[in-house]
């Protein structure tokens, strides 16, 4: 018995079979499925792109290349507008000029460049010496350019010759320092420019690097500053029930710890006899230098006392003192020499309406366990001012002022509880130290 079959129907390729459920759950589209961006977005990409475009082309022409452009320019509207051949001559020959020149900057200077400093800290006066080694890398020879090194403010330009395949040379260098400061040294850059010089490119081979310019120091002789220390610090006249420097006998007094009971003596007088003890701090010192500009009459006179309070303060590093370096209202660092000198390299006087005074208050403040104090300030400070910051220091600190005056003689006065010394030049120190402190 034979089973009738079904038609057969012919679907159209991309339509939905009846029955399938995959099918017939999918929806349909027509035409493009991806949204269209507006003319005027992309119109303003390509806008922006050109832009930039010729921004950065705009950098590499120099005063007198924008000069030839413009003559360019004009030579061709007025040649062909009059008429004029010899205009038209002249726009033909300076076009081929610009375009010719601007030749010069395709490419790239593919140096290896590196910067070596002998030295990266320096005193005032003192010369930097470095070198620029400049390697050629590539498989091709390098054409002679130009290398700018900008030192500060100024800068150097330095001739280096075609180097051909894997070669290298080096360009010495030095830097004269006539001031404190902190001196950027970079970065290295490679100039691509014409004969004529219509162009220039710039290009940067390096990341800069800082050359410290310390203050001058000057030597202090003798084994220490003459301060007198013990195993803990410098006793002082407030007493304690338990420290190092023996001082007297007292009678007991409730709380008293009996390990200081001196028994010889309480067996002699019948009463328990304690030991007294001069209070002993660790030598702390404070070298706060005012940078009030008010208080000092010449850049001169700044410079001489930036570098007394650098001198005090490595000579007291040296005699393993703790050493703070303050300013009006201001922390400087100070846990080495190097940081000492580095944090002065690049310290200046301000227009401000703090000195000397607010200064000994500060210290008074935030040191208010320093043994010694050294404030340093000009010769525009009264002895008002001296006083009123002599009086805020830490309590039991022993306080030296030095005033640097330009050009003065030594002196060494009293005012209030403080020693205050006046010093024309950095050379007159040592002595004057040795006086206000043997």
């Amino acid at each position: 018995m034979s089973v009738p079959s079904a038609p057969i129907t012919a679907v159209p390729e991309g339509a939905a079979v009846p029955g399938d459920p995959s099918a017939a759950d999918t929806p349909r589209f027509d035409g493009p499925t991806e949204a269209r961006v507006p003319w005027w977005r992309v119109a303003l990409v390509l806008a922006g792109r050109a832009g930039s475009a010729v921004l950065r082309g705009a950098r590499v022409v120099r005063p007198i290349g924008w000069l030839a452009i413009l003559g360019a320019i004009v030579l061709w509207i007025i040649g062909p507008l009059y008429g004029w051949r010899e205009m038209t001559t002249g726009a033909i020959a300076l076009t081929v000029i610009v375009v010719a020149c601007a030749a010069f900057l395709l490419g790239r200077t593919a140096y290896d460049v590196s910067l070596d400093l002998n030295r990266d800290r320096v005193v005032v006066g003192e010369h930097a010496q470095g070198g620029l080694i400049l390697t050629n890398p590539t498989s091709r020879a390098i054409p002679a350019s130009r290398v700018v090194l900008p030192v500060g403010q100024g800068r150097g330009i330095f001739a280096v010759r075609r180097l051909a395949q894997a070669e290298s040379v080096t360009e010495l260098f030095r830097i004269p320092t006539q001031r404190r400061g902190v001196l950027p040294i970079g970065p290295v850059s490679v100039l691509r420019g014409d004969p004529l010089g219509l162009f220039e490119r710039v290009e940067r081979k390096d990341d800069p690097t800082d050359l410290y310019v310390h203050p001058r120091t000057v030597p202090f002789d003798g084994e220490s500053l003459g301060f007198v220390r013990d195993l803990e610090g410098m006793p002082t006249t407030d007493l304690a029930r338990d420290d190092i420097s023996f001082h007297a006998l007292s009678e007991y007094q409730p709380g008293d710890d009996l390990r200081h009971v001196h028994w010889r003596s309480s067996a002699r007088t019948g009463v328990l006899m304690m030991r007294t003890y001069e209070q002993t701090r660790r030598s702390h010192f404070v070298i706060a230098i005012s940078r009030s500009a008010r208080e000092y009459r010449t850049d001169e006179e700044f410079e001489l006392a930036v570098s007394l309070g650098a001198s005090i303060g490595r000579r007291a590093m040296r005699d393993a003192f703790e050493v703070d370096l303050r300013t009006q209202g201001t922390s400087l660092r100070a846990g080495s020499e190097r940081r000492m000198l580095d944090s002065l390299s690049d310290f200046e006087a301000e227009r401000m309406p703090e000195g000397i005074a607010e200064l000994g208050a500060f210290v008074g403040t935030d040191v208010p366990s320093a043994s010694f104090v050294v404030l340093v300030t000009g010769r525009g400070a009264t002895a008002t001012d001296l006083k009123a910051a002599a009086a805020r220091v830490p309590v039991g600190a022993r306080t030296l002022v030095c005033i640097a005056e330009e050009g003065a003689d030594p002196q060494l006065r009293r005012i209030a509880d403080a020693d205050v010394l006046t010093l024309g030049t950095l050379d007159q120190l040592p002595t004057a130290m040795r006086r206000a402190l043997g």
